[in-house]
């Protein structure tokens, strides 16, 4: 990131009412008064060219201080309403904290329709009729299953953004047969958040696998850097190379995965997510994250976390049956919710903390 003349660092409190927020946020995007950092961001200063941090960690636990530019948050903003065909005084709601980029987001597709979107992150009451929310997959999964209040909100919007996590295919089938219409996105934080929606990159976005079957993402929604470790960005060429792993199928992307999510367990591969997916279609009705625990016999060893009331043989049997016996959980435990990274990342360090502490 280019080092020129530093700019105030004003850190936003988690609940700034809207109106407040969306002053700051026009006068951070006009250059007119200072940036703004949400989250757990520690500098203090910017530079110029630089007028939102958000702070956010992967697995490894630590925090990157995620700089954006007024130019790369009015793109990501403009090319999601115009794929999904917002116009002037469409209304959005608010249901994601905003200490993470996908809340910001709807702030600002908001305020570029010249509305303030529908506060409902702590609301009390029925939930008004919207034309679009954002949410991860835990809420949409709690709106089908336990909060009919969110349900009819989700079912009244022209279209549900879910994002922030894996989306499986049998919840998204579960979701669009209850009337939400779903559009998944795909993105990190260093993309502006979601950027690439239903396989297909917004305005001014494009993708590709790289030879180690990795996504990189370039164009107009990409970050300028992280402030507080400039050196792990890892942008080149103009290309971010995630640490996902995708396919193109039909001139889509398909997301199989993080790279970091496949396991060896007694010499052979096993994909977390495969797991979880593979569950997710017999067993709708449960939240599961599967998670690895070092194991002196088989290097890793499979643990299940599970969310709901299921037969433990039942589960065992069925991925015994569907991924071989690499797939059999070693143990399943019980949890009343599974813990989050950021929104709707399943924390699998603390899962695995959580077994080695038993």
């Amino acid at each position: 990131m280019e080092i020129t003349s530093q700019r105030e660092l004003l850190r936003v409190s988690p609940t700034c009412e809207l109106p407040e927020l969306a002053g700051l946020i026009t006068s951070a995007l006009a250059e007119t008064g200072p940036a703004l950092s949400f989250g757990d961001v520690g500098t203090q200063s910017c530079p110029s060219n630089i007028c939102v941090v958000i702070a956010t960690s992967g697995s490894s636990g630590l925090i990157k201080e995620v700089a954006f530019s007024s130019g790369a948050l009015l793109a990501s903003a403009s090319a999601a309403n115009a794929f999904l065909g917002a116009r002037i005084g469409s209304q959005w709601s608010l249901l994601l904290p905003i200490t993470h980029i996908a809340g910001v987001n709807v702030i600002i597709r908001s305020m570029e329709l010249g509305t303030l979107p529908v506060d409902l992150r702590d609301f009390d009451g029925e939930y008004p009729t919207v034309d679009f929310t954002s949410v991860v997959p835990t809420q949409l999964f709690r709106a089908l299953n336990s909060d009919e209040r969110l349900l009819r909100h989700l079912q009244s919007a022209q279209a549900v953004l879910v994002g922030g996590a894996s989306l499986s295919p049998s919840l998204r089938l579960e979701a669009e047969n209850a009337g939400v219409r779903i559009v998944e996105t795909y993105g990190m934080t260093e993309t502006c958040g979601g950027c690439i929606y239903d396989g297909t990159p917004l305005t001014g976005v494009e993708f590709e696998i790289n030879e180690q079957g990795l996504i990189a993402i370039s164009g107009t929604v990409l970050a300028s850097g992280y402030l507080n470790t400039p050196n792990l960005f890892n942008l080149h060429s103009g290309w971010f190379t995630t640490n996902d792993l995708g396919e193109i199928i039909d001139e889509k992307l398909k997301v199989k995965g993080r790279a970091d999510d496949v396991i060896i367990s007694g010499g052979e591969n096993l994909s977390l997510i495969a797991v979880e997916a593979t569950l997710s279609v017999r067993f709708p009705e449960i939240e599961c994250a599967a998670f690895a625990v070092d194991d002196p016999h088989w290097g890793h060893a499979l643990h299940l976390a599970i969310v709901g009331d299921v037969s433990e043989m039942e589960i065992s049997h069925y991925l015994e049956a569907a991924l071989g016996g690499i797939a059999k959980p070693k143990s399943i435990h019980f949890v009343e919710s599974l813990p989050l990274l950021g929104i709707g990342k399943v924390d699998r360090m603390a899962l695995t903390k959580m077994v080695r502490n038993e």
